[in-house]
Order: structure tokens, then C-alpha cells, then sequence
């Protein structure tokens, strides 16, 4: 299974981005979705999820700009992030919960990171 990230740059203070991530492989189903963040010298935090039927949880610090969505025939993931901070800045990793085909699982899987800064 991979998980390809898509979308980090370097955006000014207020601006807007979009992250994408698509799954491939021996994939059976895909429970749980999201996004995770680390900036430097910070442990990775949660940023947002969202499970199959579409059920999301966001952290305090992105509520109300964040917003996660998902494409479950394409098993792809999206974060769109408006009013952009400086705070924000760090590099975005996809995860998701896969159950594979024979059965096998559910196991974590990791995409690579992608970075976003946020930036004058």
C-alpha cells in the first residue's frame, strides 16, 4: 500500500491550500482517513480525520479553516486550508487505516510528508 501526498508549497498569510492524498494497492476498504502535522522541534499532532461514512474530527487550532473530505472510490483524501498562519507551517503526513484484501488488518500506513509554509 502507498499513500502519495500533493499540494504543500508556500503560501502568504491569509492564503489557501490544498493537500491531496490517494491510496493504492492491495486495498479491501479504508476505515479512517487524515492528516497529521510536525513543525520543528514539535511532536506530529492530528490535524483532521475522517472515517468512511464521513465523519470528521479536527483540531482546536484548525476549526472553522480546515476542512477534510474524502473520495472513497478514488480512496484519496483532501485538506483544504484557508486563512493560512504562520503557525501553520510544518510538513503534513497522510495516514490512513486499511483493512486489505484476504482479510488482512486493519494496519496504519504513512505517506511521505508533504511541507507547507505559511510565510511573508
Amino acid at each position: 500500500v502507498q499513500l502519495v501526498e500533493s499540494g504543500g508549497g508556500l503560501v502568504q498569510p491569509g492564503g489557501s491550500l490544498r493537500l491531496s492524498c490517494a491510496a493504492s494497492g492491495n486495498i479491501f476498504s479504508i476505515n479512517v482517513m487524515g492528516w497529521y502535522r510536525q513543525a520543528p522541534g514539535k511532536e506530529r499532532e492530528l490535524v483532521a480525520s475522517i472515517t468512511r461514512g464521513g465523519s470528521t474530527t479536527y483540531a482546536d487550532s484548525v476549526k472553522g479553516r480546515f476542512t477534510i473530505s474524502n473520495d472513497n472510490a478514488e480512496d484519496t483524501v483532501y485538506l483544504q486550508m484557508n486563512s493560512l498562519i504562520p503557525e501553520d507551517t510544518a510538513v503534513y503526513y497522510c495516514n490512513a487505516n486499511i483493512r486489505l484484501l484476504k482479510g488482512w488488518g486493519p494496519y496504519e500506513y504513512w505517506g511521505q510528508g508533504t511541507q507547507v509554509t505559511v510565510s511573508s
